[in-house]
């Protein structure tokens, strides 16, 4: 059974960073490519990064320079920092496994706020 746990969100004042982190089981980790989305309200779900099993990254388009990327692949984890966050960031988070027809996580929710 493939799981996806995402944890790491919650509310920051602007400016601040954040670390989220998505926990996997069921797949042979080191092989699939992962990915985090976001979707704002009343916005259709977007892409912020994806990292292949070997460690290929690209960002969405509307990705500025202030998220990173990265796996544990001994851990079975991908994890996204977030720095220097500002208000227009605020959406629920997802991880996504490129594993078969695609497995997701449950979703955190970032707010940004003052």
């Amino acid at each position: 059974q493939v799981q996806l746990v995402e944890s790491g969100g919650g509310l920051v004042q602007p400016g601040g960073s954040l670390r989220l982190s998505c926990v996997t089981s069921g797949i042979i980790f080191s092989r699939v490519t992962m990915g985090w989305y976001r979707q704002a309200p009343g916005k259709q779900r977007e892409l912020v990064a994806l990292i292949s099993g070997g460690g290929v990254i690209n960002y969405g388009n509307s990705i500025k320079g202030q998220f990173t990327i990265a796996r544990d692949n001994a851990k079975s984890t991908v994890s996204l920092q977030m720095n220097s966050l500002k208000p227009e960031v605020t959406a629920v988070y997802y991880c996504k496994a490129f594993y078969g027809d695609g497995y997701w996580g449950q979703g955190t929710q970032v707010t940004v706020s003052s």
